[in-house]
Parts: C-alpha cells; structure tokens; sequence
C-alpha cells in the first residue's frame, strides 16, 4: 500500500502556504473622488500585478494543495460525489451568454422547450406529474415542497402541523420542516434499519402534514413496506414527501411515484452529475403528483399551442428563486441525462450497487445493516471513525462520511457510485485494510501527508471566518 503525499507549497516556518494573488506582487492604484461619505470610501486600490504565467501557477497550487474526485476516489456516502463530466461544461458553455432571463418568451423558445424538456424527463424518471425547476439546491427543494405541502392542506382548510422524519434522515430534512414552520416527530427505526411500521402507525394522525423519507434510506436499504408506509400515511390524510438523495440507486428500476410518494425533489448533482452546490449555485427541482400541481411555484413552463410559455399555476406558492432557477446547472442535468438516456441511466444505477456490493466484500470492518443498494455503513468498531477517515486521506483517498446515521456506531458511510473502476475499488479498499490494522496513536495524529493536518472542525462550523480579511483582523 503507498503512501499520498499532497503538494505542500510552504512557508519560511514550513507550513502549507500559498501567498494571496495581492502578496505576491501588487500595486497602489489611486482612486479618483468620489460623491460617497469618507468612510465608504479608500483613497487607493490595491491590486494584484502579475504575469498569465504567474497566475497559471497561483491556480495550479492551489489545486494541487486539495482534494477533489479527479484527484481519486471519493466515497463520501449519501453526498454522493459524482464526477462531472466535461461534455456538460461546454453544453452549458454554449448557452453561458446567450440568453438574459428577462428577454421575452417569444425570443427564447429554445430555452423554454429545454426547460420543460427536463421537467418531461425528470416527471418520466420519478414518476411525477408535474416538476418546478426553481430550487437552487436539495434542500432548498425540501423547503419548497414542504411549502406546497402546507398550501394542499390549507387549500383544503386542514390544520396540520407535524412533519415525520426517520431519524436515518437527513439533517437537512429536519431543519427543512422547521424552516416550514412544521412541528418535527422523529421516528426512530425499526431492528433492521427501516421504518417500524408499528411506530408510525403511532406517530401518525390529524396533525399529520407529511412523512419525509429516503428510499433507499440512508444505510443503503430498500423499504421493503413502502406499499403499506403510503397507505398509514394516506389514510391518516398526509402527504409522502420523498428525499431524492438515494435515487441514484433506483434509476430505471424503480420510481417514487410509483411507490406512493406525493412530492420529491431531485438532487440532480448527487444523480445527474451537476456539480455540487457547496453553498453556491446548484438546483433542487421539485416533483408533484396531479392534486399538487396548482400549488407550484410561480413561474412555470408548459407547452401551448405548440409554443412555450411562463404561467402561475392557479393556487401558487409564489417564487421560491429568480427567474427559472440556475440555468445553467439545468442546461447540464438536461445533457446528461439526454446523453445516457432510458439504457445508460439504467446501467448507472446497476454499476452504483455494483460497486457500492463489491467494496463492501473487501474491507474488513463490521457491516451491520443489510442487504443495501447504492451506500453501506459500516462501523470502525473500537477506533474513532473520525480519526480513521483521517488516515484515509494519507493513502490517496477521500474517506467516507462519519459518525452518521447515528444508529451505527463509529459509522463510515460509503458510497463509491458507478464512476468507480475495479482498481479503484482495490485502492479504496486497500485503504480500509491498511487502516483497520494501525494503532490508534497513528490515527489520532492523521493526516500525516496532507497539505494542511488537523483542524479545530467545531470552531470551523460555527464561527467560520470566510475572508482574509476576517481572519487578518483577529
């Protein structure tokens, strides 16, 4: 097993550094009066003074000094981290500046029929009825159909407060339903990992707005009752709302819509390899059944007459973002999932199992939950599962998710997806192996070889500096 070491670029002291563009070379640039009270207001600019070539490799380090899934492997489970292919980039590239959002609808037809086009594909895929493009990420989508959730009952004048959620669930579907204004009962799981039908039969009633699942769920496990979960939650007058971040197992196999679910949204960087939001542009779309569809957000595309146009869907929620959402994140679910199409979409999900099976057969750790589909979790059993996922990162890898789902302790939550070679999985694997046998002195102090080693992760998550500046005025 070899070792990884990542590009350390240093400075005098020897730590991992790589001088801002400004501090490498810049220049004082005057700034001219302007009609603004002194103190919005510098009486010169600094800016950066270098070379194409300088630049070049300001940019190369910085990329050589991270992770990221064309370095390798990176099985970060339930996140899904899929490669994106370049094809995408330059579909989106040719649209980059060619439509401005508030041109008229008769002057860009080309770009309603895509939209509706992905709305057709993503309805077919789900089993959906009807779909809004706006969210601009997952959980902006689990936001946006919880609000049509409310809309349908207050429609129907029913007073319902309660939002089900497993407690497998995303965190972001527990913090979704409270931002909806929506009391949260979370349901704990049943011996083998999915809902207890006997539990929510229990949670359930009058105040039942909505149950929120995964399926598969989050340890890789098919809902095998799904048929009779619908059933509680209808009967009890509520709504199934499913969580598209597991549907990357079920393409062409399988369909929420079909199971009964009223509402879903669509990861589409975890399942049609966009690229992922990380606080920036992304999109969540949002699929209803027929009963929900007047609750939309405002505005949709249908097609007209053989035109295409933007109507407010009769009982709207109203705007959830600008315009037609992130266009161009869109413009690249369209591509890829026009390019695969019914026959690659299937062998993407098939080949996700696949590797998801294969790895899991090669590491040595305890897997307490099966059989699962897409994502294991396994447990590190007497090691930290922080501090093992650590020393991951010195054998070229991106460890797995940690500490989650809760019900697995120490978890290490796996998923390689379907990009992933038989090699690679060996190189994955190997690096579990050579993991599970080192001391736990070695795995507290990792990583060892990586361009920065450990950081204070509470301090960064709940105060994080997020300029230089900030962090230069402490």
């Amino acid at each position: 097993m070899q070792f990884y070491d990542q590009a350390r670029w240093k400075d005098d002291e020897g730590e991992a550094y790589e001088p801002l563009l400004s501090e490498k070379k810049s220049r004082e640039e005057p700034i001219e009066d302007a009609p603004l009270p002194d103190d919005l207001t510098r009486d010169s600019l600094e800016l950066p003074d270098l070379s194409e070539p300088e630049l070049a490799r300001h940019y190369t380090r910085l990329s050589q000094m991270n992770y990221g899934v064309e370095q390798g492997p990176f099985p970060l489970g339930s996140c899904t981290m899929k490669y994106n292919p370049k094809f995408t980039e330059d579909v989106a590239a040719l649209e980059a500046g060619a439509v401005h959002p508030d041109r008229r609808e008769e002057t860009v037809q080309g770009t309603l029929a895509m939209l509706a086009g992905l709305q057709d594909y993503l309805g077919r895929i789900g089993g959906m009825d009807a779909v809004t493009l706006q969210p601009p990420a997952g959980a902006a989508g689990e936001y946006t159909g919880l609000l049509i959730a409310r809309a349908y009952h207050d429609h129907n004048d029913d007073d319902r407060s309660e939002v089900i959620i497993p407690d497998t669930a995303h965190g972001t579907n527990f913090a979704s339903a409270a931002l909806a204004g929506f009391d949260v009962v979370e349901l704990p799981s049943g011996d083998d990992g999915r809902v207890d039908s006997e539990a929510l039969n229990a949670a359930v009633g009058d105040d039942t707005a909505a149950l929120m699942l995964t399926n598969p769920n989050t340890l890789g496990l098919f809902e095998r009752e799904i048929s009779e979960i619908a059933d509680i939650v209808h009967e009890a007058g509520g709504l199934l709302y499913y969580d598209g971040a597991n549907l990357n197992a079920l393409l062409g196999r399988a369909r929420p819509g079909d199971m009964g679910f009223d509402i879903m949204h669509y990861n589409v960087h975890k399942t049609f390899a966009t690229p992922h939001g990380g606080g920036g542009p992304g999109a969540g779309p949002v699929g209803v059944v027929e009963t929900l569809e007047p609750f939309l957000p405002d505005p949709h595309v249908r097609e007209a007459d053989g035109d295409y146009e933007l109507y407010e869907p009769e009982h709207s929620i109203g705007k959830v973002h600008g315009f037609q959402g992130n266009w161009l994140v869109l413009v690249k679910a369209y591509a890829y999932i026009a390019r695969l199409g019914d026959p690659g979409l299937a062998d993407a999900s098939a080949k996700a199992v696949l590797n998801a099976n294969y790895l899991a057969s090669r590491i040595d750790y305890e897997i307490p939950f099966e059989p699962f589909h897409h994502e294991f979790v396994a447990s590190a059993g007497d090691q930290d599962a922080g501090d093992a996922a650590k020393r991951m990162l010195d054998y070229g890898v991106h460890p797995p998710t940690t500490k989650w789902p809760e019900i697995v302790a120490e978890a290490l939550m796996t998923e390689p997806t379907e990009i992933e070679n038989r090699e690679t999985l060996d190189q994955l694997a190997a690096a579990f192996e050579a993991v599970a046998e080192e001391a736990d002195e070695t795995l507290a102090a990792a990583p060892h070889r990586t361009t920065a080693r450990r950081i204070d992760q509470a301090t960064a998550a709940r105060s994080p500096r997020l300029s230089w500046q900030a962090l230069d005025q402490e």
